[in-house]
């Protein structure tokens, strides 16, 4: 029984055995409404429904549920009905709101608008995060930004305003910091059209990374699908301590991991070492989640998160999750599907990479590890924050160690930036002195933006093709991502440890064991940093960055110049002509790691995310053709000579000739941008073929009509090689759980047959035949009326 029903009845039962009776109204038994966030006052949680369906869903499996399952069957259109079966059932979903960012909200705005639909039917957001480029410091920055992105700021807000989703300003923050501090709570979920959505677990929510066209479901009020995932335990006990922080929680899994190894599955953290991390270092733990292409990660609701409701303003949603704490919180005896085991006692600071996330090393190590596989062990560049590693305690924390050296009379001998997670974070770290002392240390404190992080940085210490080392608090590394020069040697690692190694200029260096030489020549060990998780007095807001939606948006215009070179309204793909796909041409066989950076760059390239055509001449330039070793560098079959990749995409289009690609483990893993789908279907591509595939890509890819397709045999990738043609045969059969032929056809006359298999269910083919999802939605919306 909920406590105001308890206390209810207590009062009911002392009142009628006096004297006298009074009436206790039957409210008392209800519970009051707590609205989602200070912006939507009128959209409320609703711990009722989630309950509701738990307990339906408890009782047709009869087991103890994880409480990932509990709050993604809490979700479920139709818990009675829905087929549950982990990592292999798909279920329909009604997620709580959505949320994007400026790169990506704008595809998802286009094909929102070609929908026809007059007003999103969830909660939404736009957030200004990723068109900022690092370059002078943070003021310069973004004037410049809202300069040259005037165009796509005005269509952004003013789509916003017309379709009723709010808009936050560039210069507010980083999206997934923006969510932390005022949407994501206990048991919420929320997608994000970023795939570091993840970050929102910090709170004890599910948060997933898609792309713009499940968005638009869900803004559309259509149920959204997600394939069962399992669930993935990691038991944490023992305390954090020392230089060990949340990141190397995340880093160690990672190399247990690997960058697929939570493919499919949610990471559900628990165990009693959960209680020694801040709620926001349970974020940093979630977001980097999406380096081993976990469907999201999570961790149970407890006293760190309601501290963090409370300091930002939530008080009253952690009073209500106080009450339905039960449902927020793994059912005792629950199954995993896999369990990893973490002494946080023991768990000494990592650093991963170069060029993978999930390449960990410890510190200790690193540096011999360096010298001996001749990695660069001189930092050029220390850079902090991101939407990983830029809340206040890790600021606070960098900052302690900036102090120590600071006292000492020494300053950074790398180059050393700062990038503040949100215009809350900078305006309190400013009040509180922490950016004065990372200045003082030589840093430069740049936008609150993802900034070099997703690679707008205008780097000018070093020139492209230089060998060089850099050290991060980011969350991602793959080669040329952060500055677009192949040859930085990237590696990610706690802001404390970033900060420590700038100092000391070198990967040799261990906080922890070795010493600094000060200005007056005396040597000195820097300590462990302490730091507040939160601030003593409450967050300065800063400036308000935050455009509400009008009640009424239908008389608002949204201008889309046709002769824009930066936005592009959306003409519908083509549909199945029924036939199966013949004779295509292999535009690519891609060697080794193929990335949506390798797929479709960001750096200089994301000012044509609006614009499809525009940004399709990026596609799998950075991919490995197997063919020669070379990036963007391809076979055209029908004039034998090699050029870039979009351009023979291009005439292959021209000439009316349909093709595939052909890729290796994991393809597509990284960002959930979804241009990387969008490109190939528009150059031409019908069918992408691999030994597997990243989720979030894979999803993509059905939505705009292309086939995802994996060999049967993951040793037929050799069977294939560039100059032959394939045909995909039995369409007019396809169907969920049945395999595709593919005929194999050699210059030479000879032919081989192969066979595919695909993850694709009955609703996801429609989409297939209809041409995309958005055209599917049209043909089912125009039946309905």
């Amino acid at each position: 029984m909920a406590p105001y029903c308890v206390l209810a009845a207590r009062l009911r039962h002392a009142l009628n055995s006096g004297i006298r009776r009074y009436h206790v109204a039957p409210v008392l038994c209800q519970r009051a409404k707590v609205a989602m966030s200070h912006f939507e006052p009128n959209e409320y949680i609703n711990y009722e429904k989630l309950e509701k369906n738990i307990n339906i869903v408890r009782k047709r499996l009869d087991r103890p549920l994880t409480l990932s399952e509990k709050i993604v069957y809490g979700h479920l259109d139709d818990p009675a009905k829905q087929e549950i079966e982990r990592g292999k059932t798909y279920l329909r979903l009604r997620p709580d709101r959505v949320a994007m960012q400026d790169a990506t909200a704008q595809m998802a705005m286009l094909q929102f608008i070609s929908s026809g639909l007059p007003k999103v039917a969830v909660p939404s957001t736009i957030h200004c995060d990723h068109l900022i480029e690092a370059q002078l410091g943070g003021e310069k920055d973004l004037r410049r930004a809202k300069d040259i992105n005037q165009e796509v700021y005005n269509f952004l807000a003013t789509a916003g305003a017309k379709y009723g989703v709010g808009f936050w300003k560039p210069g507010s923050g980083i999206i997934h910091q923006i969510i932390l501090e005022n949407y994501s709570y206990p048991g919420v979920m929320l997608i994000g059209t970023d795939s570091h959505t993840p970050n929102g677990g910090g709170l004890g929510g599910i948060c997933i990374g898609v792309g713009g066209a499940d968005a638009v479901d869900v803004m559309a009020g259509i149920p959204w699908e997600l394939k069962c995932p399992k669930v993935i335990g990691v038991k944490l006990t023992g305390k954090l301590s020392g230089w060990s922080s949340p990141k190397d929680v995340i880093l160690k899994v990672a190399g247990i991991l690997t960058v697929k190894g939570g493919t499919g599955a949610i990471i559900e953290y628990h165990g009693p070492g959960v209680d020694s991390i801040s709620c926001t270092g349970m974020a940093t733990i979630c977001n980097m989640g999406a380096e081993i292409g976990a469907t999201t990660s999570i961790f149970p609701y407890n006293a760190r998160m309601k501290k963090y409701l409370g300091k930002t303003g939530r008080a009253d949603i952690a009073a209500l999750a106080d009450e339905f704490q039960q449902h927020l919180v793994p059912d005792s005896g629950c199954q995993y599907d896999q369990v990893i085991e973490i002494n946080l006692s023991e768990l000494k600071p990592h650093i991963n990479g170069p060029f993978t996330p999930d390449l960990a090393h410890p510190v200790s190590d690193i540096g011999a590890v360096a010298e001996k596989e001749g990695w660069p062990v001189d930092i050029r560049v220390g850079l902090i924050g991101s939407c990983t590693n830029s809340s206040y305690e890790d600021m606070g924390r960098s900052a302690a160690v900036a102090k120590q050296a600071l006292a000492h009379g020494l300053k950074c001998k790398s180059k050393f930036t700062i990038t503040p997670g949100s215009e809350q974070i900078r305006a309190t770290i400013e009040r509180d002195g922490y950016a004065q002392i990372l200045r003082d240390v030589g840093g430069l404190v740049l936008a609150n933006a993802c900034g070099p992080c997703i690679g707008q940085w205008d780097r000018k210490d070093i020139k492209k093709g230089e060998k060089n080392t850099i050290v991060t608090s980011y969350n991602r590394n793959f080669t040329g991502r952060n500055d677009a020069n192949p040859e930085t040697h990237a590696f990610v690692t706690s802001p404390e440890i970033v900060t420590a190694l700038s100092i000391a200029g070198t990967l040799k260096f261990n906080p922890e064991t070795d010493y600094l030489t000060g200005a007056d020549g005396k040597k000195f060990k820097l300590e462990a940093p302490d730091a507040d998780e939160l601030p003593k007095l409450e967050f300065d807001p800063g400036q308000d960055t935050y455009q509400y939606p009008p009640k009424d948006g239908s008389g608002q215009h949204v201008d889309v110049s046709p002769t824009s070179q930066r936005l592009q309204l959306l003409e519908p793909f083509d549909k199945w002509d029924g036939k199966d796909l013949e004779d295509m041409l292999i535009l690519i066989k891609v060697k080794g790691k193929c990335t949506t950076d390798h797929i479709s760059a960001a750096g200089p390239w994301l000012k044509f995310r609006g614009h499809l055509d525009n940004i399709s001449n990026n596609l799998l330039i950075g991919a490995i053709n197997i063919e020669n070793g070379k990036a963007n560098s391809v076979r055209n079959a029908l004039t034998q000579e090699f050029g870039p990749v979009p351009d023979t995409a291009r005439y292959y289009k021209k000439m009316g000739v349909k093709w595939a690609v052909i890729g290796d483990e994991n393809y597509g893993e990284g960002s959930s941008r979804e241009h990387a789908a969008l490109e190939p279907r528009h150059l031409g591509g019908r069918v992408i073929i691999t030994k597997s595939f990243a989720r979030i890509h894979e999803t993509n890819l059905k939505k705009q009509g292309l086939l995802p397709l994996t060999f049967a045999d993951p040793a037929d990738y050799n069977k294939i090689h560039p100059v032959d043609k394939l045909s995909i045969v039995g369409l007019a059969d396809f169907a969920p759980g049945k395999p595709l032929k593919c005929i194999i056809k050699h210059p030479n006359g000879s032919q081989e047959t192969i066979m595919l298999n695909h993850t694709f269910n009955e609703s996801q083919i429609e989409w297939f035949q209809a041409g995309s999802a958005l055209n599917r939605m049209k043909e089912l919306q125009q039946k309905s009326s």
